[in-house]
């Protein structure tokens, strides 16, 4: 997939997002309910979702106060951030076409994070968001050539994942098939929806 159409992805994503982040603020019991995302609620995950595109000093200030350990800086970012689901929605908006990403990283990683993060919030609460196929192969493929922070190979050590609806297939031992969106969650250690890796 070429970068213009990674980028595109990104921007679709942000505005569905933002959409459903809209529509979920009439319930505010929601804001509490656990996401896939350990140790983070529904409000974490979203509130996460606008740091992607913070300035590089901010990002510098915030990582310096959480002793450049990028977990812990991102962690801390997400718990603190006080922004209300109207504010977070906005702000997907307002970046939607936004290319800026963290140092060191690819424009691959933004979709990553939107599509899984999409999942971390919709699962728990009985939502079937889609995810286009061509996106998730792409996400998943980098997850699994990466390493940190998901460490995939190591995660998925002894399995052969290969995806029932996509040209997607890593890994070498006993064979765990599923769509790409479920092998994606199973590659950045979610284990939603794919029975045969339990």
């Amino acid at each position: 997939m070429d970068e213009q159409t990674v980028w595109r992805h990104v921007g679709t994503q942000r505005r569905e997002l933002a959409d459903l982040i809209e529509a979920l603020d009439a319930d505010p019991q929601v804001w509490s309910t656990p996401s896939l995302c350990d140790g983070w609620t529904v409000r974490d995950v979203a509130a996460h979702l606008t740091h992607g595109t913070l300035p590089v000093p901010r990002m510098l200030v915030e990582a310096a106060r959480s002793g450049f350990r990028f977990n812990a800086v991102v962690d801390r970012m997400a718990r603190q951030d006080r922004s209300t689901p109207a504010d977070i929605a906005a702000t997907l908006r307002r970046v939607a076409d936004s290319r800026r990403h963290p140092p060191g990283t690819s424009p691959v990683e933004p979709l990553i994070d939107l599509l899984v993060h999409g999942q971390d919030l919709c699962v728990p609460l009985g939502i079937d968001r889609p995810m286009p196929t061509d996106a998730a192969v792409v996400a998943a493929a980098r997850v699994w050539d990466m390493g940190f922070p998901f460490r995939a190979r190591r995660r998925c050590a002894g399995m052969r994942l290969v995806a029932t609806d996509a040209e997607f297939a890593v890994g070498e031992g006993r064979e765990v098939a599923a769509p790409v969106r479920e092998l994606l969650l199973l590659l950045t250690g979610r284990h939603a929806g794919v029975s045969a890796a339990g």
